[in-house]
């Protein structure tokens, strides 16, 4: 999730903000592995798609952006297999969205390359540029990749390489592919240097003017797996990851703000220099009808985090309960499309609860926080932290312009839409301290713009008693 706080230029947001909104023509980056949106009408694709067996044949003049879809953007209902027993959960990826070509001749409908800039007084001027492959390899959808690198004038720097496959796909015979989102396989690698994280010092009653900085200089090397339980626990989701994470501290360049090893100097000395291997594991009842963007369901579920080897050999853990709710309601200003689309405009109010609590011993930048762009969006990132944390939030999600907005023939912003939310939660040094802990709450409107339905771009705006925050990029916040 892309972070841009008040501090910025105002040239920074402006560069920043229309530069991301580009990326939402652009990317499914994490979730465009899960590609999914625009269904196809049988009719439609028996004269216009290709045929799955004899794609590797077809010449790009026969290509149509428009196979499968309403030039309004409309996607009408393709039958499944029989053997699909809850066909809502599969992603359906129309035979128009997936050009035959490298990814130079994909350009703009399955392959971009995103230029971006920006201008911070805290980190500098500086610029990257961004390769997302959502058809690597020529897989029919399947896989993705992406590659991206950034540096700033005063030397913040981000370099990454990630690649995930879809483990539950099938070719239609009418065209098309269908994704299963709740199984992948992924692998990630990056090296950043952020010049600007912050540190508050630990409890519930840390005070704005507590506030320091330091650097964080992390290479990461992570592996993830998913996959849906078989029947007749299939509503469970299994996901293992684990990741080797090398750490180095610096003095951070946050201006006004002292330095955290100066600030804070026992705690920032214990954790300098510090590696440590990750594993993790998630377990939930997923009755959702979409990972990434739900309509209807809920769920249930633990999950642990846990640096079991350390630089001093140190084991700790984080461990999480959460649960979601999300209802349909009437649309605001549609009125929810029709029985025959595969992706209809629909509106949600949506719940989301969590508690963490920490056990043994762990870095500080790893114990439970809230602030940033998912938890107490009000606040700056890392505002609150300690060893047990309690976190809630509410949305009223609606789309305003629902058919979308074509920006070229390839290209068409699906949705557009906002949502209001309402944040609450606290930290303690101890599950039973959370009870008794000041409780922060943030409230805000935020702009959602939608590719596909997997694909959902938001901007928050969150407030709070300590000013404003501002929280732009890819995904919703539960």
């Amino acid at each position: 999730m892309v972070r841009l706080h008040p501090q910025l230029h105002s040239a920074g947001i402006v560069f920043a903000t229309g530069l991301t909104v580009a990326l939402a023509a652009v990317i499914g980056t994490e979730m465009a592995a899960a590609n999914e949106a625009r269904p196809v009408a049988a009719e439609e694709v028996e004269a216009a798609a290709p045929d799955p067996v004899e794609k590797a044949g077809k010449g790009r003049s026969e290509y149509d952006p428009w196979a499968g879809m309403d030039q309004s953007g409309r996607i009408p209902k393709v039958e499944l297999p029989d053997d699909i027993d809850k066909p809502e959960r599969w992603r359906y990826i129309p035979e128009g969205r997936i050009k035959p070509g490298n990814v130079f001749e994909r350009f703009l409908v399955s392959s971009f390359i995103v230029p971006f800039f920006f201008a911070n007084g805290d980190v500098g001027v500086g610029g990257g540029v961004g390769l997302t492959d959502i058809d690597f390899r020529r897989q029919r959808r399947r896989e993705f990749a992406s590659i991206f690198g950034s540096y700033t004038s005063k030397g913040q720097q981000s370099y990454g390489i990630s690649w995930r496959r879809m483990l539950k796909t099938r070719d239609l015979p009418t065209g098309g592919v269908i994704q299963e989102e709740r199984s992948w396989l992924s692998v990630r690698l990056s090296y950043r240097k952020t010049l600007t994280r912050r540190f508050f010092g630990f409890g519930p009653d840390t005070r704005p003017i507590d506030e320091s900085s330091y650097t964080d200089e992390a290479v990461l090397l992570g592996l993830g797996w998913a996959s849906s339980m078989p029947k007749p626990v299939d509503d469970l989701v299994l996901e293992l990851s684990t990741s080797i994470q090398l750490h180095n501290l610096s003095a951070g360049t946050v201006q006004g703000v002292p330095a955290t090893q100066t600030a804070y100097p026992g705690v920032f000395i214990r954790w300098d220099d510090y590696n440590f291997a990750t594993f993790s594991g998630e377990l939930r009842w997923d009755t959702r009808d979409a990972q990434r963007n739900p309509y209807r369901g809920h769920t249930l579920g633990v999950r642990v985090d846990a640096p079991l080897v350390q630089t001093n050999w140190d084991v700790g853990a984080v461990f999480t309960i959460f649960a979601t709710k999300v209802f349909r309601v009437p649309g605001l200003f549609h009125d929810g499309g029709d029985a025959n689309e595969q992706h209809p405009p629909t509106d949600v109010v949506a719940f989301g609860i969590f508690s963490r609590a920490t056990v043994g011993t762990i870095p500080f930048y790893l114990q439970p926080s809230l602030g940033g762009s998912s938890t107490l969006r009000g606040y700056v990132e890392g505002r609150w932290r300690d060893r047990a944390s309690w976190h809630a939030s509410a949305e009223y999600r609606f789309w305003v312009i629902a058919r979308g907005i074509p920006v070229t023939r390839n290209i068409r912003i699906e949705r557009i839409g906002l949502a209001a939310f309402y944040d609450v939660g606290a930290v303690a040094p101890d599950v039973p301290g959370i009870f008794s802990s000041r409780v922060a709450m943030s409230y805000g409107p935020s702009l959602r713009i939608s590719l596909e339905r997997s694909a959902i771009f938001r901007v928050d705006f969150g407030f709070s008693d300590e000013g404003w925050n501002f929280a732009a990029g890819f995904g919703l916040s539960f």
